[in-house]
């Protein structure tokens, strides 16, 4: 009996390995050839018209920051909280402040060490313009800056933008917004302490930038930037990057 049970398990084991469909599958892997269809690819090419699921982006000023018209929308096309500032903070210090500063003045490490700097969020221009203007950049580029579309998905780029807007606000509130208790701990004006000042005069939040004096009605060409030239463009004091 134990002989016959030994010579039936080894007729399972040497039936078993005489099959090798798990090892060689009737399948095409990516990218390779086939005899099959006439191109000679195996990968068959979408059916025009074709759109991932979960990828129509029907919300045009969700995905795009435009209106219906084409214009840069005034109003954020989701619901702005706490947390969504947050989210926004964090995905800002990632990849914004390196350039743009922590407070938004244009100031960041990057730019400390000869890149050009980007104008601060705090001047005029910036302040008035709308969310849509910020949702443009970031996802397609403005000046020296490339695009960040392929870093923030479309919601973390509504996230920075928040988040830009509560710098800007920080930076240019009125007395009567702040709290009573806010309100004693400020310093009258001309009052600051000398370490105050002394942070200012480092981090002021609207930097002269000569590029930018007339703009946009005199665009600049990025001074400071390899091969820059132009309307607006302006000698670097450093030498050019090889």
């Amino acid at each position: 009996m134990k002989r016959a049970a030994l010579v039936m398990a080894a007729c399972g084991l040497l039936a078993g390995c005489a099959r090798n469909d798990m090892h060689d599958q009737p399948k095409y892997k990516p990218q390779r050839p086939s005899d099959f269809f006439a191109d000679g690819r195996s990968g068959r090419p979408e059916i025009e018209g074709t759109v991932a699921r979960g990828s129509l982006e029907e919300d045009a000023a969700f995905y795009s920051g435009k209106d219906p018209n084409g214009a840069d929308v005034t109003e954020f096309p989701v619901a702005v909280d706490k947390a969504f500032i947050v989210r926004g903070q964090g995905r800002y210090e990632i990849y914004c402040a390196p350039c743009h500063g922590r407070l938004g003045n244009g100031l960041g490490m990057i730019v400390r060490r000869g890149f050009k700097q980007p104008p601060s969020y705090h001047i005029d221009r910036l302040r008035t313009a709308p969310v849509g203007h910020y949702y443009e950049v970031i996802s397609n580029g403005y000046g020296a800056m490339l695009n960040y579309a392929a870093q923030l998905h479309p919601r973390d780029r509504w996230a920075v933008i928040a988040y830009i807007r509560a710098l800007q606000f920080s930076q240019n509130v009125g007395g009567a917004d702040l709290t009573t208790e806010v309100r004693a701990k400020m310093p009258d004006f001309g009052q600051e302490s000398g370490e105050m000042k002394a942070a200012m005069k480092m981090q002021p939040m609207a930097p002269v930038d000569r590029d930018f004096v007339n703009f946009p009605a005199m665009p600049a060409t990025p001074a400071g930037v390899p091969g820059a030239f132009g309307v607006g463009a302006h000698p670097s004091n450093q030498p050019e990057r090889k």
